[in-house]
């Protein structure tokens, strides 16, 4: 088979070696974009190359270790289902804490009167509330107070 090159703006691609534009072996981080190890990252990369970059479906799959026909059916897939997530999204923490919500105010009353982080503790478990001195630190530390 011949040598398959191929310019784009960024990289050179070579008989299956990606070169930087400068003719030099991929760094590290280069290769975290274009040789993607994890198979939902490697998708999206050939996708973009054959829509954004205009890479035909053959130079798309071997670049990114698909067949031909396995690279035209992620193609046919994505056409179909374009806004398909590829990034997880974050999420969100939790919103409110279980066990402190319920005793915030009284712990932060007995804060106020100069209660320690372990009187504090010992005065909420008389009521049935058991809270570490952690979990009580964090709790006056979200309602300004020092430790």
């Amino acid at each position: 088979m011949g040598t398959f090159v191929m310019e784009l703006p960024w990289c050179e691609y070579e008989c299956g070696s990606l070169f930087n534009r400068k003719g030099k072996q991929l760094t590290e981080l280069e290769r975290v974009f274009l040789e993607p190890a994890d198979p939902t990252h490697r998708q999206y990369e050939a996708l973009r190359a054959y829509f954004v970059e205009g890479l035909p479906s053959h130079a798309v799959a071997k670049r990114f270790g698909y067949t031909p026909g396995s690279s035209r059916v992620l193609c046919h897939q994505f056409r179909h289902h374009p806004q398909r997530p590829f990034f997880i999204q974050s999420r969100q923490g939790p919103q409110h804490a279980p066990k402190r919500d319920p005793v915030r105010d009284h712990g932060i009353a007995l804060r106020k009167q100069n209660f320690s982080l372990d009187d504090i503790s010992e005065a909420l478990k008389a009521e049935g509330h058991r809270l570490s001195p952690v979990a009580i630190s964090l709790m006056v530390k979200e309602e300004g107070f020092a430790r």
